[in-house]
């Protein structure tokens, strides 16, 4: 299992929010910090994004090195510095 998802809430066939919900209702997936990752800026984004459980709401910077840099950061905070549940 993943230690961590970047999710991503403009998606092809389903959509981000979608794969939370469903993520959040299977008792394997429950558990796995989930960070929403997107150029959305909406609030209604945000607060549904929440209250479907994500862990952690994070715009997407336009810029690629600025992107590379927020990746470096969620990988250490999420996979580095944050307990994860145990499994």
């Amino acid at each position: 299992m993943p230690e961590v998802i970047l999710l991503d809430l403009k998606l092809p066939k389903i959509g981000g929010l979608e794969v939370l919900r469903r993520m959040r209702a299977d008792e394997r997936t429950r558990r796995i910090p989930v960070v929403v990752l997107t150029s959305s800026n909406e609030e209604k984004d945000i607060l549904t994004s929440y209250d479907l459980g994500a862990n952690s709401f994070v715009r997407k910077p336009v810029d690629f090195a600025q992107f590379v840099e927020a990746a470096r950061q969620l990988g250490l905070y999420w996979l580095v510095m944050n307990e994860a549940p145990p499994s």
